[in-house]
């Protein structure tokens, strides 16, 4: 038997993170904490579209055998494996020049980097 999962659950715990994500991004001075945030913000962001695509009692679509029922989305899935790949490789850009700004300033500090201005 399938657990029954009420639908809103997931869209609380998704708006959640965000306003955690938010938070961080508003609030905190460290470079690694905003990169962290926004890390959690693309989280909450796929937990989102993967909360739209499901469809209670949904089977995969998989069409090699025509399922019986209603299947769940896939389009969702399709765009959150896409966020996941390009999420991955921006956070490690970010870290990267969170890295440079570290070894050129010697802080982490957003206020101080703003000195990096030409």
């Amino acid at each position: 038997m399938m657990q029954y999962i009420p639908y809103n659950i997931p869209f609380i715990a998704a708006a959640l993170l965000v306003g955690v994500a938010l938070f961080i991004l508003v609030f905190k001075r460290n470079l690694i904490k905003i990169v962290m945030g926004i890390a959690i913000l693309e989280a909450g962001v796929n937990l989102f579209l993967i909360t739209l695509g499901y469809r209670a009692g949904g089977v995969a679509p998989i069409y090699t055998v025509t399922p019986e029922g209603i299947m769940v989305l896939p389009v969702p899935q399709a765009l959150t494996l896409t966020s996941i790949v390009i999420g991955v490789s921006v956070i490690a850009l970010m870290l990267t020049l969170v890295m440079y700004i570290y070894r050129h300033m010697g802080d982490a500090d957003t206020r101080k980097s703003r000195l990096l201005r030409g």
